[in-house]
């Protein structure tokens, strides 16, 4: 279900009917559904819960509406109070490319994950990895949250393990040091975008149209995006190390580069010269509270809250988004514990849920405050380096990005 944007809807309380089950049960379906719960403990502090509920397969053409099931849902929980390792966000060798869940567990040597943000998938061949928002990994933001207000973001403190969600936003500038002439930053690692207006002008200098301004850092890719428009490398310090009239080059080591397209190029010139920049970028939460960026504080961005503070705060909405599908959820408990689970879906073994399914499952399974993450075919949980899940396409889908927990203290770098 990855996707680059979805529409607008207004958050609320949905008042409607919730399924009925019995106490101690997921409350999908028909209430005498049978029921199987196994547990398992992988570390001190963390379980795995497979919870199957109903027993017949689904008639093919029933998935989206049976009543009959069945689910199958798999839950990891991890009690900060007990465990002795931590939950972080992790990507591939380049945030902008794509690895399977599986893999991304494995390469960390990480005990058990699942896959976490919204990426930009099949709308870019080159950056297919790129996230939809919320990129932030052990304190280095190369993801801007997006001002879609569907987003809403996962944030994780490593050397804690204390876990909260909700609406970031973020705002960023470089200014001239000597000159203090000021530019707004748009975004963080995105491939800026060429006013269609100008797209035959190979010097973006002489466009009136807006354009985008964007840094970039080495984690982004091989190389910066290449095309029309403008370039400032700075080094580790902020002072220019070369500017080109195209965009596209190699970072450095310690090295970032500011580009931009239309008639922002000739700000950025203006703005960077031949001097050093000093930058700003802050995140704020839904309180409108800084959130300090520190070294093993992660992120990633959700389409939508589920609960908060105990409530299902799911929106109403129509479409295949709010449809049964395979789903992704990460949460939190009352008493701090972290809640990752996947709800496998669009299978005849596995109906999946609606978001209004989704968030009661989300309230059943104790999580005060959940967030839905990327799911459809995205949806994967690995445990032990194997999949544990059964993914809705032929193969295991590669993935942006995703929260894995690593059985040992978090250290820089990891």
């Amino acid at each position: 279900m990855a996707a680059a944007t979805l529409a607008a809807v207004a958050l609320g309380v949905v008042p409607g009917a919730r399924a009925e089950a019995a106490a101690g049960t997921l409350p999908l379906g028909d209430g005498e559904l049978t029921e199987v719960r196994t547990d398992r403990a992988l570390a001190d502090g963390v379980t795995l819960t497979r919870i199957v509920r109903g027993t017949e397969p689904a008639p093919a053409d029933q998935v989206n509406i049976t009543t009959r099931g069945p689910w199958v849902v798999n839950v990891l929980t991890i009690d900060p109070s007990k465990a002795r390792g931590h939950l972080q966000a992790t990507y591939g060798p380049k945030l902008s490319q794509v690895e399977k869940t599986t893999d991304l567990v494995r390469a960390s040597g990480a005990l058990a994950g699942v896959n976490a943000s919204f990426f930009t998938f099949t709308a870019s061949q080159l950056y297919p990895g790129d996230p939809v928002g919320l990129g932030l990994f052990g304190g280095k933001l190369l993801s801007e949250p997006t001002t879609d207000p569907a987003e809403v973001n996962f944030v994780v403190d490593a050397n804690s393990n204390r876990a909260m969600t909700g609406k970031l936003t973020w705002s960023g500038s470089v200014r001239n040091r000597q000159t203090d002439a000021t530019l707004p930053l748009e975004f963080i690692n995105h491939p800026p975008v060429v006013p269609g207006g100008c797209a035959t002008l190979a010097d973006q200098t002489q466009c009136t149209l807006p354009g985008d301004v964007v840094e970039f850092t080495p984690e982004f890719a091989a190389a910066t995006p290449a095309g029309a428009g403008t370039e400032v490398v700075l080094d580790r310090l902020g002072c220019v190390v070369r500017t080109s009239t195209t965009r596209g080059t190699t970072l450095a080591t310690g090295q970032t580069s500011l580009q931009a397209t239309g008639r922002d190029t000739v700000a950025l010139l203006n703005a960077t010269g031949q001097g050093c920049v000093s930058q700003t970028s802050t995140l704020t939460d839904q309180n409108g509270e800084e959130l300090p960026v520190r070294p093993g504080l992660f992120g990633v961005n959700g389409r939508y809250p589920l609960t908060a503070d105990g409530q299902i705060v799911v929106p109403a909405g129509s479409g295949s988004f709010f449809d049964r599908n395979p789903r992704t959820i990460a949460g939190t408990t009352r008493d701090g514990k972290i809640v990752l689970a996947t709800i496998d879906g669009r299978q005849t073994t596995s109906v999946g849920t609606t978001m209004d399914e989704t968030a009661a499952v989300a309230q059943a399974l104790g999580m005060d405050d959940a967030i839905n993450l990327d799911g459809g075919g995205s949806t994967a949980m690995s445990v032990e380096g194997a999949l544990v899940n059964r993914p809705s396409g032929s193969t295991e889908r590669a993935v942006g990005d995703a929260l894995i927990y690593v059985d040992g203290p978090y250290r820089s770098g990891n």
